[in-house]
Parts: structure tokens; C-alpha cells; sequence
């Protein structure tokens, strides 16, 4: 365990400062969360969560549900049933030729296609016979940063009972026609100079609408002044008796890969993968898995040293071995001769004397090489010179030899 003690005290103190940054970021003085979201969830000043969930005090009777799929393949409405409402609130309406052919059909039915929207497609545009002015309007993704201006918008009487100009001092994204057919086309409500933002297409059994300050749905907006009114006085041309309303998201994911025309998209695969809480969850546990990995992984590791036993000295157990086999056997003058032998072949070989005649002569020299005792050569030389002539050698005369090589060996 305490090689794991690093590592804990590591992530004790990472925990505890970022809980430290969160703590301190609490006492911050807040400002206003400026991200233009347009999703249903966010209750941040740019978010539709006000609007979303308004639908059930307008629609009591209706089956309310959000969509993220592309026209015609709906979850929650019918390509051939009436009485249907799809509400579209983005910045950015891209929808192609395919597309708007699904939506009208969707609408000729018998059903309400509600849009809301700053930026509309070419091809939507065609198909509706209008055109918009984008004069003054900023560039939204370029820049990401809406120049901060008053929404005023206006809804026309009739067919509303109320003519009330509606204004808030947030971001104003919004835009107006400039050009309409006005032998299809309903106008119904205003913007800034009583310019044309709000326009009704028939379209067989159903309507299509068109409304260009979508702005007009956020939190901030709805929850400013009186402007709840013009929420509720707009979503009033779709008929209470409607069965299902379904709240569209479709184009808020679309627009990240729709409006390329030579703009970076490079970030909108990570944007994808992250838009699933599930999913982004799951991928930034697997990091921190990967991560914690890599730090286990990177300690020293000791690798095993096997246990070495001590080299054994082979050549001490073979004479050992040796000895007590002559010892055992009782040859005592055999083994006296084997010692003898190699006695002498110590003698040639590292003092360089002859050992055939054993005489005084090999005595003295002897002695003088090694400066050993000449007594003790002497019955050295002695013993081997008459062992020869003994019939028998004896324990006590094995011994007495033993000792006096052990003696010689041992002094020189």
C-alpha cells in the first residue's frame, strides 16, 4: 500500500484545489452569461427554456415533445395525420430544397409549421417568394459576438387584438423582408421602423409562418417587462385544438455543418461528441482511467532477483569424497602413495627439483626454496623413501605423514 500513498496524497490535493478555484470562483461578482443557446434546457438568458415550457399552459390539451431529427422523419408527428404543430426556433434556418418540400407537404395536411429564425436558407427563400435584408444585421458566425442593440417588434391589427410594441435591451439578431408576395402572403407583425418581420403562407389544409426575430423567445426577452404577451399573442395563431406540438432542434445542430461555404468546421466533430451527456461522460471517465494509467505505470518497477546460493567448493567434497574411500577400504599405504605422488609433483613443479633420488641434495635444496624447517623435510622425504619397503602402513603412520604434509603446506 505505500507505494500507492504518492498517488493518493496527489489526487488529495488536486481535489482539494479545485474545489478551492470553485469555492473562490463562487464569491466572483456574476455577470451575464452572453452564449446565444436557443436550446430548451438552458435557462441562461439566450436559452428557450421559458418558452418551451409555456407550451403546456398554451396547449393544455396538446402532446408536448422536442425533436432533434430532419423533416419527414419525425419521433413524435405524422407526415399524413392533421392537427399538428412543429415550432422551429434558430438562429439560422437552413433548410434545403428537400427539406422545405417535407415541411410544406407536412403543413398542406392540415398542420402549423412555425418559424423563427435570423438567417434563412436560399433555397427556403425561393420556395416562399421573399427576400430578406440582412443590412445592419452582424455576422453572427464570424465574429460570434451579437452588437448589443434594442429588440422592438410588433404584432399587427389584426388578426391580433393587441398592436403592443414590445422592446428589451439584450442582443438583437434579428432582420426584416424587404421583398414579399403579397398575393400569398399575410403579414403579421413589425420590427425596428415598422419593418416587415412576421409573414403567414397558406399552404393546402395548414399555414407556414415565418418570423425573423428569434430573439423574441429567449428567456431574457420573456422575462422582461411585459413581453410574456407577445410570446403568448404570437403562438396564438396556432389553433388550441392542435394534438401534438413538437419543439424543433434540428436546426440548431444543423447550422455547425450547414453554413460552411469555405468556413472552419474543424471543431464541430468534438461539439458532437460532447452534445450527449452520456457520452461526454463516458469519454472523460475513459481519460481519467487512461490518465491515473499512465501515472501508475510510470513508477519504477524492482525487477525479481532470484536467490543465489552460495558456489560450493567441489573440488574440497571430491577429495574429501576421496579420502574416505581409501579410509573406509583400510589401504592405507595406497593412499599414502597417491599423497606422496602428489607431494613431490608440487615439488617439480613450482621449485623446479628433481624427485627421482631422494637424498640429502633434494633435502637442502628444498629447504632453501621455501624456508621450511629441514627436520620436517627431512621426515618428509624420509617416510616416502621407506614406505616402500614397509609391508603395511598403519593408522598411527598415516596420520603422523597426514600431519607433517599439512605442516609443510601450511608454511610455505
Amino acid at each position: 500500500m505505500k507505494q500507492y500513498l504518492p498517488y493518493t496524497l496527489i489526487g488529495i490535493i488536486a481535489i482539494a484545489a479545485v474545489f478551492l478555484v470553485v469555492t473562490a470562483s463562487n464569491y466572483h461578482e456574476k455577470t451575464l452569461d452572453e452564449r446565444i443557446s436557443f436550446r430548451k434546457k438552458d435557462k441562461i438568458p439566450y436559452g428557450t427554456y421559458v418558452a418551451y415550457e409555456g407550451l403546456k399552459h398554451l396547449f393544455p390539451g396538446a402532446s408536448i415533445s422536442a425533436n432533434n431529427q430532419e423533416p419527414g422523419y419525425w419521433d413524435s408527428l405524422s407526415n399524413y395525420d392533421g392537427g399538428q404543430a412543429l415550432i422551429i426556433v434558430s438562429p439560422v434556418f437552413y433548410a434545403d430544397e428537400f427539406e422545405m418540400k417535407k415541411l410544406i407537404r407536412f403543413a398542406e395536411n392540415g398542420n402549423d409549421v412555425f418559424i423563427s429564425t435570423a438567417i434563412v436558407s436560399d433555397e427556403a427563400k425561393k420556395i416562399m417568394n421573399c427576400s430578406i435584408s440582412y443590412l445592419n444585421m452582424f455576422d453572427f458566425f464570424d465574429s460570434g459576438v451579437e452588437e448589443e442593440d434594442t429588440l422592438r417588434v410588433s404584432l399587427t391589427n389584426p388578426p391580433f387584438r393587441r398592436s403592443y410594441s414590445y422592446v428589451y435591451p439584450g442582443k438583437r439578431l434579428g432582420c426584416h423582408f424587404y421583398k414579399i408576395d403579397s398575393s400569398t402572403t399575410t403579414v403579421l407583425g413589425r420590427g425596428d421602423n415598422g419593418a416587415v418581420n412576421f409573414i403567414h403562407l397558406k399552404a393546402g389544409q395548414g399555414n407556414l409562418y415565418l418570423h425573423l426575430a428569434p430573439m423574441a423567445f429567449s428567456n431574457y426577452f420573456l422575462l422582461s417587462d411585459r413581453n410574456i404577451g407577445y410570446y403568448e399573442d404570437i403562438l396564438s395563431i396556432i389553433p388550441q385544438h392542435t394534438k401534438t406540438v413538437v419543439w424543433d432542434e434540428y436546426y440548431l445542430q444543423k447550422k455547425s455543418s450547414s453554413r460552411g461555404r469555405g468556413r472552419d468546421n474543424s471543431k464541430g466533430w468534438l461539439s458532437a461528441l460532447f452534445k450527449y451527456d452520456s457520452l461526454k461522460w463516458g469519454l472523460l471517465t475513459a481519460i481519467f482511467a487512461l490518465l491515473v494509467y499512465v501515472l501508475l505505470e510510470m513508477r519504477r518497477k524492482q525487477r525479481y532477483i532470484p536467490l543465489i546460493t552460495r558456489p560450493r567448493n567441489d573440488s574440497l567434497d571430491f577429495v574429501k569424497t576421496i579420502g574416505r574411500l581409501y579410509y573406509d577400504k583400510g589401504d592405507h599405504k595406497n593412499l599414502c602413495r597417491k599423497m606422496a605422488a602428489y607431494f613431490l609433483e608440487h615439488v617439480r613443479t613450482r621449485y623446479k627439483l628433481s624427485t627421482t633420488v631422494l637424498n640429502e641434495d633434494l633435502i637442502k635444496n628444498l629447504q632453501f626454496k621455501t624456508g621450511a624447517d629441514e627436520t620436517e623435510i627431512r621426515n618428509i622425504v624420509f617416510f616416502i623413501r621407506d614406505m616402500e619397503g614397509a609391508p603395511v602402513i598403519n593408522d598411527h603412520q598415516l596420520i603422523y605423514f597426514h600431519k607433517r604434509l599439512e605442516s609443510f603446506y601450511n608454511k610455505i
